[in-house]
């Protein structure tokens, strides 16, 4: 998708130009990973720890034509996402203010890969399922079991398992292992 190749371009100009690291996670990472679900918007992390301080980041957004969509005044403060358009093909853009934990490890395991001649860090596999089992959502639950057979045999399911027993602890739930094991069970049954 041409569109999509030219926002993150941009993207990733605005962001190198801010001296900020990030990565490429949700649909677009998934589709880049073997699922085939399309989807026209971007969901980037970005390693920037203060919330209440993003006008250089904002200021470097907007120079490489990107403008922010309207939400409520202290939506970015309470959910840490910046939602954006990138101007020129109106793609929107989700930019989750990444902080420490397990943003950071995501950050330090993500790999680059070619999207339309831009190079873009991507969330491995592994780790964007576990974001996706997390999210819980049914297309969510979709995506994982997509890319559970698109990459069958090749998956560090143990570092999956991990992060998702140390987000069931932080998070007071015991959901997350089972929708794991129960998309495992559907693959296999196929």
């Amino acid at each position: 998708m041409p569109a999509v190749a030219d926002a993150l371009r941009a993207l990733d100009a605005a962001l190198r130009s801010a001296g900020a690291r990030w990565y490429l996670f949700g649909a677009q990472a998934a589709l880049i990973h073997g699922s085939s679900r399309l989807t026209a918007d971007v969901d980037a992390t970005v390693a920037w720890k203060d919330a209440s301080r993003t006008a250089p980041l904002i200021a470097a957004l907007r120079a490489h034509g990107f403008v922010e969509r309207q939400v409520d005044a202290d939506f970015v403060e309470r959910t840490r996402v910046v939602p954006l358009e990138y101007a020129p093909t109106r793609i929107e853009v989700d930019l989750v203010l990444g902080g420490p934990g397990l943003e950071e490890l995501f950050l330090s395991r993500a790999r680059e890969h070619d999207i339309e001649g831009v190079r873009v860090p991507v969330a491995t596999a592994e780790d964007l399922i576990a974001m996706k089992v997390l999210g819980g959502r049914p297309k969510d639950l979709d995506d994982v079991r997509a890319l559970l057979a698109a990459n069958a045999g090749r998956l560090d399911l143990g570092h999956t398992r991990n992060v998702l027993a140390e987000l069931e602890s932080a998070l007071d739930r015991r959901d997350l292992l089972p929708a794991l094991d129960s998309a495992l069970s559907d693959v296999a049954g196929r």
